[in-house]
């Protein structure tokens, strides 16, 4: 599961974020404890700690005294906004750049995106 392109327990905070936002984690829903998480992925639990401790930082997941953690209300909602931003600021606004300076209309971009997009759908 892990990689060696960033510390792990940011990898263990984005697999919870993408379980959140596909669904796998609804809002109020219990996640498995640090220990668990270590144990079940062989990791140390501070590591498994930080990752959960970031999140809880972010407003993702709500810590009940002496029950666990679970998923926070709206998490699912801050996430995508937050995917969205850093999606056009990654993505778009680069590309946008790009056609420009290689001279390629944004019309034909965009006819492109909505042709792609139609590809998916068949």
């Amino acid at each position: 599961m892990f990689d060696d392109r960033s510390p792990i327990y940011q990898q263990i905070a984005d697999k919870i974020k993408n379980d959140i936002l596909s669904g796998a984690l609804q809002e109020g829903e219990q996640v498995m404890s640090t220990n668990q998480y270590a144990s079940y992925y062989r990791i140390n639990p501070a590591t498994a700690a930080k990752g959960f401790h970031q999140l809880i930082d972010e407003g993702v997941l709500f810590k009940k005294r002496g029950i666990g953690m679970f998923v926070s209300p709206n998490a699912r909602e801050t996430l995508r906004g937050q995917r969205r931003d850093r999606f056009f600021t990654e993505v778009v606004d680069p590309m946008v750049t790009e056609a420009r300076i290689i001279g390629i209309p944004l019309t034909e971009v965009v006819a492109r995106i909505q042709h792609a997009a139609e590809g998916e759908h068949q």
